[in-house]
């Protein structure tokens, strides 16, 4: 299935994506009369940095031996076609397409074996980042990920039997149309039951849990009026406008 949360005549929607039309109650909805929200409201956000070689080679770091962690704040959170904010001030801002995988109930201590068994589905993450925050005595890069707007989700929520194996997904970037990343998750570091399974060991994991899989090499600075379009092969494509905050 793929699942949407959706704005129309002012209400929220939970909708099913049927034969290009979302379904909500027995009422469709066309995709382009509707405002898009996150498909989930996250409880908490978890990413991996450097969770990609190809990555970790382009800002000349090491590979880390273990899953290098961050949060992001839910307030970061924004929907499909929704404007990114680029900060007023900020001079390099990129974006990083991830896999995002939802967690569908409470999990601690689960083998890596059986690790997908705690997953509701996934969606389509941008992963946008402000370098301007990011210093080398300023480790994990809270503020450089963690501006409103930052976090971009879906548009689809997609269970788990239509995505089948999450470790051969493609991960493509257009910007303004233009190509500029590509990967698959063939090449993580940390494969997605892995993940799973370490961060179990120290933490619960809870329904709505979002977990940030990392991004392939292939990173670029962007400017406000340009469009981004990160895409998930079997998951979708997420597609935010860049736009300049008004300072105030």
């Amino acid at each position: 299935m793929r699942l949407a949360r959706v704005v129309a005549d002012g209400k929220i929607h939970h909708a099913q994506l049927v034969d290009n039309l979302l379904v909500a109650g027995g009422r469709g909805l066309q995709q382009d009369q509707v405002r898009w929200l996150s498909p989930v409201e996250p409880r908490n956000i978890i990413g991996l940095a450097l969770n990609y070689g190809g990555h970790a080679a382009e800002l000349g770091l090491e590979e880390p031996p273990e899953p290098a962690l961050f949060f992001k704040p839910t307030s970061s959170v924004i929907g499909n076609q929704a404007p990114i904010r680029y900060p007023a001030g900020g001079t390099h801002c990129h974006y990083e397409a991830e896999v995002a995988v939802v967690i569908g109930r409470e999990c601690r201590r689960v083998s890596s074996q059986n690790a997908l068994d705690y997953v509701l589905g996934y969606t389509v993450a941008n992963d946008f980042t402000c370098r301007d925050f990011i210093r080398n005595t300023f480790r994990p890069p809270v503020r450089a990920k963690g501006f409103d707007t930052f976090c971009p989700l879906g548009p689809f929520l997609v269970t788990p039997d239509e995505v089948g194996d999450p470790g051969h997904l493609g991960i493509t970037t257009r910007v303004n149309g233009e190509v500029r990343q590509h990967g698959n998750t063939e090449h993580l570091l940390h494969s997605i039951p892995d993940i799973i399974a370490y961060l179990s060991e120290f933490m619960t994991l809870g329904y709505g849990d979002v977990i940030l899989t990392g991004t392939p090499d292939g990173i670029s600075p962007v400017v406000p009026g340009d469009v981004l379009e990160c895409t998930v092969e079997k998951v979708g494509v997420l597609t935010n406008p860049v736009l300049q905050e008004v300072e105030l």
